[in-house]
This record gives C-alpha cells, sequence and structure tokens, in this order.
C-alpha cells in the first residue's frame, strides 16, 4: 500500500526537515566540520574508522558513525576513544553476508554489500535479506536507475530504512526524490532520473519526517558543500 505524502506550501520544520542531520562524511579523528548555518543543520555525525577510534586513547569522539574496518570483538577488549555509536556500518563480499548479519553490536548496523561474482545475488534480493534480519541496507553510489529503484520498492515496505553513499549533490537529491516516489507509490524511476527539488522543498513536516525514516542518512565525500548546494536548492 502506497504511503500519501502530502505536499504543501513550505514553511519552518525544525528537528522534522528534510534535511536534518542527513550528510555524514569520512573524517578522522581531530577533523572539523563546517557549522555555517548554510551547513550545519544537514550536517550528521562523522563517520570514523574503529582503527582511529583505536588509535586515539583518551580523546572523545562524541557522536561518530563507526565504519568497520577492524574486528569489533578487538573494540570491546582494546582501549581506545570514548565515542557514542549512532550506527555501525560495513562492506561485505555478497557471499560474506550471513557474517555480517550475525555481528553483535551495540547499536544499528548498516551493511554495504559489494557484488564479486555473476552469481551473486541482486541489490534488492541482497536489501530483502538485510531487512529480515532486522539489518540496515546500505545503498552504494554508481548502481543504475532500475536497480535503485527496485531497491527503493523493498524499503517502502520494511521497518529497517537504508543509508547511502552519493557522489555528488546531484546523487542526493535523485535518493530523496526517489525515497518519496516510492512511499507516495509514483513513478520511483522517473523521480530518480528528474528529481524536482522545488516539490521536495514542499513536503509538510510530516510527510518529511516520513522520508527520513526510510532514508536515515547520505554518507558524502564533502558533506558542507553538498549541505551548501541543497540549500541553495530550496531545501532545509
Amino acid at each position: 500500500m502506497a504511503i500519501p505524502l502530502s505536499l504543501g506550501v513550505p514553511r519552518s520544520r525544525g528537528p522534522q526537515s528534510l534535511l536534518a542531520e542527513l550528510l555524514s562524511g569520512p573524517e578522522l579523528l581531530g577533523g572539523s566540520q563546517d557549522s555555517s548555518p548554510a551547513a550545519g543543520g544537514a550536517l550528521g555525525p562523522r563517520v570514523v574508522p574503529a582503527s582511529a577510534l583505536l588509535d586515539a586513547v583518551g580523546t572523545d569522539a562524541g557522536r561518530v558513525i563507526v565504519g568497520l574496518d577492524v574486528d569489533p570483538a578487538v573494540l570491546r577488549t582494546s582501549e581506545q576513544a570514548s565515542y557514542e555509536a549512532v550506527r555501525f556500518h560495513v562492506d561485505c563480499p555478497a557471499g560474506q553476508l550471513g557474517d555480517a548479519v550475525a555481528l553483535r553490536l551495540p547499536s544499528p548496523l548498516a551493511v554495504f554489500v559489494t557484488v564479486d561474482g555473476s552469481d551473486d545475488p541482486g541489490l534488492a534480493e541482497t536489501a530483502q535479506q538485510l531487512a529480515d534480519a532486522g539489518r540496515i541496507p546500505g545503498l552504494a553510489s554508481g548502481h543504475t536507475i532500475g536497480e535503485v529503484a527496485d531497491f527503493l520498492a523493498v524499503l517502502a515496505h520494511a521497518d529497517v530504512g537504508y543509508v547511502a553513499r552519493a557522489r555528488d549533490t546531484a546523487e542526493v537529491l535523485a535518493l530523496l526524490s526517489g525515497t518519496v516516489a516510492s512511499l507516495r507509490g509514483d513513478d520511483v524511476r522517473a523521480a530518480l532520473a528528474a528529481p524536482d527539488s522545488t516539490r521536495l522543498a514542499s513536503l509538510i513536516p510530516e510527510a518529511a519526517e516520513a522520508v527520513r525514516e526510510v532514508l536515515l542518512g547520505v554518507e558524502v565525500r564533502d558533506p558542507a558543500l553538498v549541505a551548501r548546494e541543497l540549500a541553495d536548492a530550496g531545501l532545509r
């Protein structure tokens, strides 16, 4: 069943903003984020490798997304920086999906599945497997519009949401537009191919909140730049 999303006159949405803490970037500890008004509201926790936490004993990393580049068991047994893990992110080949699902972590886990053979399951199939297991599917950049549309069809009816990686502002807009279309039952492929920033800016707070319950966050190389460009496009 499609979820009706109402459109209306743009207005201040405060914590229900479509962009609130949407964007994260890969940063080592000690990096700084742009805190200007144009960028600040859209900037979420930075993505910090677990190995960097291990190398920063005695520091406070704050709220972070932990990129698992070491065995998570090491984080439970070694000294490390203090931190609050909003999520854990892990990349794994399709053949190791079961091992990723079996990880036990204190915060939600998002899994980015990489295809390493022609017999591997497709993006939508692995998304369904992850959702069924209570894990968050990760959507990497570089997939076709059809693959992303099929992926979103799975997530529109799941309880876990998804996280994505995007190359630039145009891809972030496409993801937002495609997610809205998947919830409304609109043409997702068309929304991905030609995102409408004016339509996104017109979402009422309740609709924006529904979108963000599905699209949990987007990793980009330069989140401050993308946040400013989204603001220039009329999104807040």
